[in-house]
């Protein structure tokens, strides 16, 4: 697991943290925090080289071998897909629709459109909160069923347990998060988390 530390993330991070922090304030900073991660989650992305010229000479410049495929988990993860993509306007969204249920806290898929032919791009699956693990782990089950084999997780906050489900059940998975918390409650919420992150976003409270 990577937790970004830097100086602008926790100041983000405080801030969707705090309840009084209201629905486009929340949405702006997350697309803040979304802009901050891609440095470190993308940095390894494969180039091939490009000649161009400038208004003085030919030179050689680099661009992308694969365009990265971003996965949110709908609907929270949509929160993390701008701040990516005006980073990397040529990536591709494939949204992956899932919802936990409330009472056995067992994820439950209904809508995906894995892009054909595009199993050898980088996969960035998005979704602001890792607590339990299930829902992330049923998504990287699901994507590599589909072909997918480079595959970077994206959250903003995370528990421990589910860090520990992702690590055991896909330990070839890097997990990137702005912070880790410190344990769930008896709902499976983060502790101290930010409340639901869906509907901090789209103001279904």
């Amino acid at each position: 697991m990577i937790v970004v530390d830097h100086p602008l993330v926790h100041v983000h991070v405080t801030i969707i943290r705090d309840q009084d922090t209201g629905v486009d304030q929340f949405r702006h900073h997350l697309t803040q925090l979304a802009r901050l991660l891609a440095f470190p989650v993308l940095q390894d992305l494969a180039c091939e080289a490009v000649t161009v010229s400038t208004p003085m000479a030919e030179t050689t410049g680099c661009r992308l071998a694969y365009e990265p495929i971003l996965v949110p988990v709908l609907r929270a993860g949509l929160g993390l897909v701008d701040g990516f993509r005006d980073l990397i306007p040529g990536s591709i969204v494939s949204h992956l629709g899932m919802y936990r249920d409330h009472r056995t806290l067992k994820p439950i898929r209904y809508y995906s459109n894995f892009p054909e032919n595009r199993q050898n791009h980088p996969f960035v699956l998005l979704d602001p909160m890792l607590a339990t693990g299930g829902s992330a782990v049923d998504a990287l089950n699901f994507l590599k069923e589909e072909g997918a084999r480079q595959i970077r997780l994206v959250s903003i906050i995370a528990a421990p347990e589910g860090v520990r489900q992702v690590e055991t059940l896909h330990p070839d998975v890097p997990v990137y998060t702005a912070a880790l918390d410190d344990h769930l409650d008896d709902r499976g919420y983060i502790v101290p988390g930010l409340g639901d992150a869906g509907d901090r976003q789209f103001g279904t409270l």
